[in-house]
Formats: C-alpha cells, sequence, structure tokens
C-alpha cells in the first residue's frame, strides 16, 4: 500500500472513530496536518468508497477476506471453491486449541 493510500486510510479511520462524517474535505485536512502531501483524488476516492460502506463492517471482516485471500487463491487454483470455503474452519480450529487451562500443576516457580 502506498503512503498516500495509507494516510487516507488512517484518516478515515480516524474520523470514524471519533463519529465524524467523512468526507473528502475532512480526509484531506487531517492528511494535510499530518504533513503527509497526496494527490487531490485519494481523499475523494476514500469518501465516495466509504458513502456506501459500513466501516464498522470493514473493520470485523478484515480477516475474513484480506488475510485469508492468499491462502483461498492458491487452494482454489488447486481444488476448486470447496477448498477456499474450507480455509476459515481450520482458523477457527486453531484458536480453540490455543485454550489453556490455569490449573494448579501442583509446583510453583518459588519452591
Amino acid at each position: 500500500m502506498a503512503a498516500q493510500e495509507l494516510a487516507c486510510t488512517y484518516a478515515t479511520l480516524i474520523l470514524h472513530d471519533d463519529g465524524i462524517a467523512i468526507t473528502a474535505e475532512k480526509i484531506a485536512t487531517l492528511v494535510k496536518a499530518a504533513n503527509v502531501s497526496v494527490e487531490s483524488f485519494w481523499p475523494s476516492l476514500f469518501a465516495k468508497l466509504l458513502e456506501k460502506r459500513n466501516i464498522d463492517d470493514l473493520i470485523t471482516n478484515v480477516s475474513s477476506g484480506g488475510g485469508a485471500a492468499p491462502v483461498a487463491v492458491a487452494a482454489s487454483a488447486g481444488a476448486g471453491g470447496a477448498a477456499a470455503a474450507a480455509a476459515p474452519s481450520v482458523e477457527e480450529k486453531k484458536v480453540e486449541e490455543k485454550e489453556e487451562s490455569d490449573d494448579d500443576m501442583g509446583f510453583s516457580l518459588f519452591d
């Protein structure tokens, strides 16, 4: 991601976090305040994109589309769409395996 895109992304997230309506002017103002120069079309592009999208949904679904995409592309190239659908279930199993018991094991580091 280019620095200009990243600056607009951060400006958008700041506006969303503060509950301020996201407009091209406000994105440009935040980017200018951060001393980042961006081409004039980036703030308006981000503002138009986010008019039609729910930012909360984009934030919460980052892992379902962004992180798994390389795995899904590689899997779908070899085995079709069914393998791509199975990828999220593997991730869910990993989360379950990480749970550890807090039970006392009968010894202490300070015994």
